[in-house]
């Protein structure tokens, strides 16, 4: 937990996307008090705000004086919900490399970039959000925080909850959930409950439980999540030098990341750091993708499709975020994409040769890339940069279940053990 010193936040409103009221409530709701529609939050930015809160920013990067100033979230917080308020509960997530793919990018013929969102506390992205909700619900005297989850948000809501004395209670998919993200929630001691249905199932579950006043939803139904996770955007353009870049490629399952990135490309032209936004391009699975379907039909509506996907991250049928990612997609002339699982692995591989780790669902990314340079969308000496959303380890069953078996020597048997390795 760290405490900050006062800074001049922007000012912000809640509107809800569905009957356009402003919701005049702090914290904002998850939804709307009006008509029960999905609320949305924003900052209002201008460019001389944006000059101040970039030259701070790359100033804390440098000399961090303050534990916050280490956080490549809270290094933005005068954009970022809560960060005039103290305390902050923060495990110095952000940070995160921005590696340059090297021999993916010469075949594709691009400048291919990969922001690894597997370097956070956690393992995962979910760390930039979890730290502005949790410390919202810390500040609000909240006694529990309640999540649905796949396995990346309980780890990362586990960690922080008990790392700034709260419970956190935690409703997962029975045996939907990879065996590296069960153990970090087990290990960091939050109360599990098992569903036998889907995620979409648990998340029902949990926003019905999350009508209790002692509640903090942490589900990116949560606007005050998407705050954070917008600076994933913010720190790889600041890490590119605010140069532009043609597309930004992202697995897409709850669509809490689509609507944040959107929003981010929105608040970077208000504050002067972009002069031409990047088309977004959301990537799920072939099995999970109603996102993608309707996309395909224009965007109209969302059809609930019955999940099923190696990628367990993006294992998602019904995503509460779609208003948001909606409009994130229309406003950035962005696309929807559908890749197989045998896509994902087949990526997932591609990207162990440039030295690179990740769990199937961020491979859905650079699958979902080679899908728009196959149909020409991504042009020779297009700048891409890829989110790669999951530690490699996140998942280890699916690791050890596209390899084949370790091959046994006995003990000594040099001529035996040279000839299996090849020598």
């Amino acid at each position: 937990m760290a405490n900050s010193s006062p800074v001049v936040p922007s000012s912000r409103v809640v509107r809800c996307l569905a009957c356009g009221s402003t919701v005049d409530e702090t914290p904002p709701p998850d939804v709307c008090p009006f008509c029960g529609g999905l609320p949305e939050l924003r900052h209002q930015l201008t460019p001389e705000l944006g000059n101040k809160v970039r030259d701070l920013a790359a100033e804390r990067r440098k000399n961090p004086e303050h534990p916050l100033d280490r956080s490549g979230v809270w290094r933005f917080r005068e954009i970022v919900y809560g960060g005039e308020h103290s305390p902050i509960a923060t495990l110095g997530e952000g940070g995160t490399r921005l590696i340059r793919l090297m021999q993916i990018g010469d075949e594709m013929g691009i400048e291919l970039h990969a922001k690894h969102e597997g370097d956070n506390p956690t393992g995962s992205f979910k760390d930039r959000g979890m730290t502005v909700v949790m410390s919202d619900a810390v500040r609000r005297g909240s006694r529990v925080v309640l999540c649905a989850s796949t396995g990346n948000t309980s780890a990362s809501a586990a960690a922080y909850a008990t790392s700034s004395g709260l419970k956190a209670g935690v409703v997962l998919p029975k045996g939907q959930v990879a065996l590296g993200k069960l153990a970090q929630t087990l290990f960091f001691g939050a109360q599990l409950l098992e569903v036998d249905g889907s995620f979409d199932d648990a998340m029902h579950l949990v926003r019905e439980l999350s009508q209790d006043p002692r509640v903090t939803l942490v589900n990116s139904a949560n606007p005050i999540r998407l705050d954070g996770q917008r600076t994933i955007v913010f720190e790889a353009f600041e890490q590119l030098g605010y140069e532009a870049v043609d597309w930004l490629v992202f697995p897409a399952g709850n669509l809490g990341n689509c609507s944040a990135f959107g929003w981010a490309v929105d608040d970077m032209v208000n504050l002067g750091w972009l002069d031409r936004p990047p088309r977004l391009a959301a990537v799920q699975a072939a099995g999970a993708a109603p996102f993608h379907a309707s996309f395909e039909q224009g965007l109209e509506k969302l059809e609930r499709v019955q999940p099923e996907t190696v990628a367990t991250a993006i294992r998602i049928g019904n995503p509460v975020s779609f208003p948001r990612a909606r409009l994130s997609i229309e406003k950035t002339d962005g696309v929807v994409l559908s890749v197989t699982d045998e896509q994902i692995l087949e990526a997932q591989r591609r990207l162990a040769r440039d030295g690179v780790g990740c769990e199937p669902a961020s491979a859905a990314s650079l699958a979902g890339l080679q899908q728009l340079c196959d149909r020409g969308e991504v042009t020779p000496g297009d700048r891409v940069v890829l989110v790669l959303t999951g530690h490699l380890l996140k998942d280890p069953q699916a690791l050890l279940s596209q390899n084949p078996t370790v091959q046994q020597v006995p003990a000594g048997e040099v001529e035996a053990a040279a000839q299996h390795l090849g020598l």
